[in-house]
């Protein structure tokens, strides 16, 4: 046994026994805890530290710049570059190897000499205890044969939690040798809803007062892994009703409202339905005249019907090309305005010939030849580069988000700068030339793509499956989209159902509705599973969707709370309230008023949804957020209410010189209609697609009554407050 002083307070044993040698460090008065008895090495230690103690943070070393003359790869993308600017770069005055409790790295973290970041790891504590180690150790890089990471597993992984709750998790990290370590203290913690539960850096959830489904993320060295908790609603048991299942989309969300303790809201009435619905797949309201004859409609399969009479209508391809033509950037600015207009026509054939999306997808990603021949291939030209391409591809199609691994590893998900480029590889093939038939677009040369850091050859490959040795043979593309619409891809299917999911029941079952990945996951997993299976067994037909999910009774649902149900705006127990998009809202007050918009550029009569151009310039669609289509996120569209929103309906010139036109709704009713209780009625059927209760008739009576001698502006106060209410300007 050899015995000798190492530090002040500090004594250092080394016992050999036969073949042995074990290393123990006797700690006294203030000296320091040491936890570790592995080998300690760079990647598989002091990153996943500098990573917890946010030292590669894009706020800290991490940004481009780096902080006061020391950079740092964000999220530790380039370890070797780490390590060199760490250990040799300045002289290597980070690191003293002869006196490793005074390398300038422990005095700095400490808090011994000034740091910008402040004390990150005090002297007694484990983090400064395993960077003195590692100096001891003669800062290796890596210790051969020490085993590789394969993954990590929280424990517990799911939970029902009880409201206020706390749990704490454990990270496990599975190795290559099928050893496990607990890296608890070396992950980071990240809650996916911070008002559903929160965690600490120890990884302590703490649940919120939130009924519902929420997860918390854990990373180390890359790798993720996800604790989820299921959090019922407080307080007895409630029984719950016997309920009729419209198709398979009822029972799945019944039993996890079983499971929350929750007991959904009752069917909404014929007026809400008519009113929903309408919106919803053609984009506009109904007439007075289309809400009467649906109200007084007493067949038993007329809601059915009307969802079928509106799938065939021309706004609903209107309405769905207007949704397209935003993910797929049909941009005037960018594509020209006859290629632009090309573009969109496309667009709006596919969907009124309700082309499967699949095929669309397909067209969109394999398009060749003369651009005037084959407008899908525009899609294209809307992209800056490959890179641009792979993203948009991923995130319109797939639900993935890769953009920041262009520069680093993915902080929330597992892809790599590898992956990203792997995916533009698919692209790089593409070019453009002059045709006879104009510009054309093709597919040629067998281009290759390096890592932008190491120089490595990547070959392209979907996201998450293996690098190939070769790269594909031919048209590079047509092997990304037969991965992309087989039957089993694990995205396509499932982001396509929770966009359309989204848009009719105001919330995805993942949200963001662009952003699936294992750190987020869906509110109800077996009800993605089972919408995405029904897409690819009928053939992902648009309108068979719209059709399943608007039969369903949970779609149906009134949006009027129970007592059990107030508080839930995640488990689809009642309908959502939906502010109306910006151009179905400008076409409802034209329709209110009967007033048509004039739009620069087009011809009078054309209605806001109609508008393929992003770039035509009107200030009420900007205001309710109409989207410039820069990116392919659905982000871009702002659907939140505002109190220039509020002003502006209150106040807007235009709306006022809608409701005094000669021409207009308002006179019109004034001269047909004699009888006021008429015109009340009227007017509530046009806005709200209902006929008024007894209380919102006698106050329409009283205040018509009251001007008999300025009736008609009477009238045009009339439809200005109906036009203000909270139930026109929401979908309910």
């Amino acid at each position: 046994m050899i015995v000798f002083q190492e530090t002040r307070g500090v004594v250092r044993m080394i016992i050999a026994r036969g073949a042995g040698v074990l290393l123990a460090m006797i700690c006294i008065g203030f000296a320091l805890p040491v936890h570790a008895t592995s080998p300690v090495d760079f990647t598989n230690d002091i990153i996943p530290l500098m990573s917890r103690l946010g030292c590669n943070a894009s706020a800290c070393h991490g940004k481009a710049e780096g902080q006061n003359g020391f950079k740092l790869s964000v999220f530790a993308h380039d370890p070797v570059g780490d390590f060199r600017a760490l250990t040799r770069e300045s002289r290597g005055r980070r690191i003293s190897p002869t006196a490793p409790a005074d390398s300038l790295l422990l005095r700095k973290i400490s808090g011994a000499v000034g740091h910008g970041g402040g004390v990150r790891a005090p002297r007694n504590s484990r983090a400064y205890s395993l960077f003195l180690q590692w100096i001891k150790n003669g800062t290796p890089y890596e210790i051969g044969g020490r085993p590789t990471l394969t993954r990590i597993r929280l424990e517990p992984s799911r939970q029902t939690a009880a409201f206020n709750a706390s749990q704490p998790l454990k990270v496990m990290a599975e190795f290559s040798d099928n050893t496990h370590r607990d890296v608890t203290w070396l992950s980071i913690f990240h809650s996916n809803d911070t008002g559903m539960a929160t965690v600490d850096e120890k990884g302590i959830v703490t649940i919120g007062n939130s009924v519902g489904q929420t997860s918390v993320m854990a990373r180390y060295q890359g790798k993720v892994a996800t604790f989820q908790a299921i959090v019922p609603r407080p307080g007895p048991k409630v029984t719950y009703p016997h309920l009729p299942n419209h198709n398979f989309i009822d029972p799945i969300v019944d039993s996890h409202l079983k499971r929350l303790n929750i007991i959904p809201s009752p069917l909404s009435d014929d007026a809400t339905f008519l009113r929903r619905v309408y919106l919803d797949i053609a984009g506009r309201l109904p007439t007075a005249n289309e809400s009467e004859t649906f109200l007084s409609d007493s067949t038993s399969g007329k809601r059915s019907g009307l969802v079928d009479a509106l799938l065939e209508t021309p706004e609903f391809a209107d309405y769905w090309a207007l949704k397209w033509a935003d993910l797929l950037r049909v941009d005037r600015l960018k594509l020209g305005h006859e290629d632009a207009h090309r573009y969109y026509k496309w667009i709006h054939e596919s969907l009124s010939k309700n082309k499967p999306l699949d095929h669309l997808a397909r067209e969109l990603l394999t398009a060749e030849g003369p651009l005037t021949e084959q407008p899908a291939g525009f899609f294209y030209r809307a992209a800056n580069n490959t890179g641009d391409m792979a993203a948009m591809v991923s995130q319109v199609f797939l639900g993935v988000r890769i953009t920041c691994a262009e520069c680093h590893q993915h902080p929330y998900d597992r892809w790599t700068q590898q992956d990203y480029h792997a995916m533009r590889g698919f692209f790089q093939q593409v070019t453009t030339k002059n045709s006879a038939g104009g510009l054309a677009l093709l597919a040629e040369g067998n281009p290759t793509i390096k890592h932008p850091r190491t120089g490595a050859i990547i070959q392209p490959y979907p996201l998450g499956e293996s690098m190939p040795e070769e790269p594909p043979q031919g048209d590079r593309r047509h092997v990304l989209a037969n991965w992309m619409t087989h039957p089993e891809n694990p995205y396509f299917a499932r982001n396509l159902v929770n966009r359309l999911w989204a848009h009719f029941l105001g919330k995805g079952l993942i949200t963001p509705v662009d952003d699936l990945r294992e750190t987020n996951p869906p509110s109800n997993p077996e009800l993605l599973d089972a919408l995405a299976a029904s897409l690819v067994k009928n053939n992902y037909d648009l309108k068979k969707m719209i059709r399943i999910i608007t039969h369903s009774r949970t779609y149906q649902l009134s949006s009027k709370p129970n007592a059990t149900n107030l508080s839930d705006e995640q488990n689809f127990s009642r309908a959502l309230f939906r502010r109306l998009p910006a151009e179905v809202l400008m076409d409802a007050v034209c329709d209110v008023t009967g007033v048509d918009e004039k739009f620069d550029g087009v011809p009078r009569g054309y209605r806001a949804v109609q508008l393929w151009d992003s770039q035509v310039q009107h200030y009420f669609l900007k205001l309710f957020g109409r989207p410039a289509r820069a990116t392919v996120c659905e982000c871009e569209r702002v659907t939140g209410a505002s109190m220039g929103q509020a002003l502006h309906l209150m106040n807007s010139p235009n709306i006022q010189t809608k409701l005094a036109h000669e021409g207009g709704r308002i006179k019109r009713l004034t001269l047909e209609h004699e009888d006021d209780a008429d015109i009340v009625r009227q007017l509530y059927l046009s806005a709200f697609s209902r006929s008024p209760s007894r209380d919102e008739m006698n106050t329409g009576l009283q205040y018509l009554g009251s001007r008999r001698f300025q009736r008609r502006k009477a009238v045009e106060d009339l439809a200005w407050s109906l036009m203000n209410s909270f139930e026109f300007i929401f979908n309910h």
